[in-house]
């Protein structure tokens, strides 16, 4: 006899439950372990043993690391990927960072990607399968922090990656081809989100690498014969300032450069200096106006020296648009592990993530919820309610699942007959190849 819908998600609380001390020491050891995007071999062996220990069908090595698993049911249905991130970024100070790169998990990935694992553990122990139709496509992916930007651009030289995202590059594979509709869980450490929410949109960007060209000399003896690199960027980093009053409010802009290389020594006038930058906003007309102006600053640095500039613009990720059905179904999965009062409807968040890529070729929802500290992507950044954490958002996936493909998977379908996509994949990639692209400009010309 099927057991009801709410029977069924009892059971995986449950299964969750019992898994409690496994789960909590995997989210623990990611955690102890931070690696960067595209590098994140320890967390994704750990992930597919976990796949394999379970006996869940799993592939590996999904652009560079991700790590793509399947629940399949015995009858045809649409398919829900659950998607949890593998990597860290580099946190300056952060008591967990890795000695040698830098990285830390002050994120929140550690939990997502364990939450992914626990609802898997979850469905598998109740043999939820046999109740509900179509597929369920665990799916750790790489990559979601743009950074490393350097080390990425040579994997690109060398025919490893295209993009610089882990998503987008598995969107360009095909490996999100046969998924349907997405769901992730983001760990927040913000008062303000309470337990749990959605937000209903985030920025996009673009992400832009700057190199100035100017002219070495002695900087004591003979620093007129030099062409200052370094002044030419601070000019146009000044400029950049100067255009904030020009972004409309709605259009949520940031612009935040750091200049990653400002010379090689100090009795060297600075013959060349990089700068990184994104340029983000809430929709992809107000990037790329806002990347306009960027663009004219950075020139303007090097024409008031007489500097080379050579601007590289790079695709980064899309505005993302959580899907409103899709959020109601997160919304009830949410409120049952954490009660109504703990729930909060959020608006627009500035951040940028690449779920908004996929959220351009098919329904998705990134959800919040909390069991960290401290400031997101600060040394502070600390797990601090594990089992909420880990235990809660495997609880939210695996509910979530349930709802969506229960019996004929009648609400997942309902979703999808509703939806029309605002890009196909070929149309997504075709836009974000038309970003990349490199300009030189010779300001003593």
């Amino acid at each position: 006899m099927m057991p009801s819908k709410e029977a069924l998600k009892q059971q995986a609380c449950e299964a969750i439950e019992r898994r409690a001390q496994a789960l909590i020491g995997i989210g623990e050891t990611i955690r102890h372990q931070p690696e960067l995007g595209f590098k994140e071999l320890k967390t994704a062996a750990l992930i597919a043993e976990q796949f394999a220990a379970m006996g869940v069908p799993h592939r590996t090595g999904l652009a560079i690391t991700g790590v793509k698993a399947e629940l399949a049911s015995n009858r045809p249905g649409p398919t829900l990927g659950l998607i949890g991130e593998l990597d860290a970024l580099v946190v300056s100070g952060h008591p967990l960072a890795d000695p040698h790169t830098g990285a830390a998990h002050a994120c929140g990935h550690n939990a997502q990607v364990t939450a992914v694992v626990g609802a898997t553990m979850a469905l598998v122990d109740i043999g939820a399968m046999q109740h509900l139709s179509g597929r369920i496509v665990p799916f750790a992916v790489p990559a979601e922090e743009y950074g490393d930007i350097a080390w990425r651009l040579e994997q690109v030289r060398a025919g490893r990656l295209e993009f610089l995202g882990g998503k987008p590059e598995l969107i360009r594979l095909g490996h999100f081809d046969d998924v349907d509709l997405a769901l992730l869980v983001h760990t927040t450490s913000r008062a303000e989100d309470k337990s749990a929410g959605v937000a209903a949109s985030n920025n996009g960007c673009v992400v832009k690498t700057v190199r100035y060209i100017g002219r070495s000399a002695h900087a004591g003896s003979a620093p007129h014969l030099g062409v200052n690199a370094l002044y030419a960027a601070n000019i146009a980093l000044t400029a950049i300032n100067a255009l904030r009053e020009t972004f409309h409010e709605r259009d949520t802009i940031r612009v935040h450069p750091v200049i990653t290389q400002g010379g090689r020594q100090v009795n060297v006038i600075p013959g060349e200096v990089h700068v990184e930058t994104y340029v983000r906003g809430k929709s992809v007309q107000a990037i790329m106006d806002a990347n306009a102006k960027v663009d004219r600053a950075l020139r303007a640095g090097a024409l008031a020296m007489g500097a080379q500039v050579e601007i590289t613009t790079l695709p980064g990720y899309m505005p993302l648009s959580n899907h409103p059905e899709l959020a109601k179904v997160f919304r009830h999965s949410a409120e049952a592990v954490v009660g109504p009062e703990r729930y909060v409807t959020q608006g627009h968040r500035t951040g940028s993530t690449d779920m908004g890529d996929v959220s351009q070729i098919m329904p998705a929802v990134q959800g919040y919820m909390s069991g960290a500290s401290g400031t997101g992507h600060g040394a502070d950044y600390l797990i601090t309610d594990p089992r909420f954490a880990y235990l809660a958002q495997a609880k939210v996936l695996a509910l979530s699942a349930i709802d969506l493909l229960y019996g004929d998977a009648a609400t997942a379908k309902e979703i999808l007959d509703d939806y029309r996509a605002p890009m196909t994949r070929a149309e997504y990639l075709a836009f974000q190849r038309g970003i990349n692209k490199t300009e030189v400009f010779d300001g003593a010309a």
